[in-house]
């Protein structure tokens, strides 16, 4: 068994992290740099930066606080947010990004998964896909824009075909789960990890350690986003790598980060 991955979330709007419930009604929840300094010290094995508002924006990314965060930190660095073209992937892993998270552009236009694979390489390509449950169909749907465009399709086929043409991840977000603290949407976990074969990052809804225990025990995914239960203070990572050791599951272990 790999280790299970822990990684805290920055969901940045105007400069600020911010966290809400379901992408809906969001707070504020402190400075990006200081927040990066904080969890490389507690020992989060990776971070993941989003940009959340850029895509529904129709602005690049904010490659000036990109290039402030990577400098604070020393553990692997996921940014998204706003990137459409090879260009502004290129510029995002010359800031000190080491994955790009596509969202929106990819599934717009699905052949940059193919170009980036192939120029970058599929282990720094990550697809999001922020997925809520369609009431109608019971299945789950792709939404776009940071949450606030429905597409028609299908999580699922577009995870297999996001995968197949070169995505090395998949971070998946439950829409219905963001922020409620209710744990994971185990269900949409399932029908993604029965349908690909690359690494899963489960994401929206984490309350507790308890939760993070459960959707790793089952298989369904092999690293874990988080955010309110960290921001807030509700838990700690080692806290969360402590419990996950009382349960038998593999972490890497605690060695505080004090950036480069």
């Amino acid at each position: 068994m790999l280790s299970t991955r822990i990684i805290p979330c920055l969901d940045i709007k105007d400069l600020r992290v911010v966290k809400g419930v379901q992408f809906l009604n969001l707070k504020d929840a402190g400075d990006p740099i200081l927040a990066a300094q904080h969890y490389a010290r507690e020992g989060a094995d990776e971070l993941c930066f989003l940009d959340i508002t850029a895509s529904f924006d129709k602005r690049k990314i904010m490659l000036d606080l990109v290039q402030k965060v990577a400098e604070q930190i020393s553990i692997p660095f996921t940014v998204g947010g706003g990137l459409r073209t090879i260009k502004d992937i290129e510029s995002v892993l010359h800031s000190g990004a080491d994955k790009v998270s596509l969202n929106t552009a990819a599934f717009q236009n699905p052949e940059i998964l193919d170009q980036a694979a192939k120029i970058f390489g599929s282990q720094c390509i990550v697809c999001a896909i922020d997925a809520k449950r369609n009431l109608q169909t019971n299945n789950f749907e792709v939404y776009l824009n940071g949450g606030r465009s429905p597409s028609d399709r299908d999580a699922v086929s577009w995870a297999v075909e996001a995968t197949s043409r070169g995505a090395g991840e998949i971070l998946l977000t439950s829409m219905d789960r963001d922020g409620t603290g209710k744990g994971y949407d185990l269900d949409l976990l399932a029908a993604v990890r029965k349908n690909v074969s690359v690494p899963i990052i489960a994401s929206g809804g984490v309350g507790s350690p308890d939760d993070i225990c459960e959707v790793i025990e089952l298989g369904y995914a092999d690293a874990v986003l988080a955010a309110s239960i960290f921001h807030f203070k509700k838990y700690s990572i080692p806290m969360v790598k402590e419990m996950m050791i009382d349960r038998g599951l593999k972490v890497r272990p605690h060695i505080p980060s004090n950036g480069l």
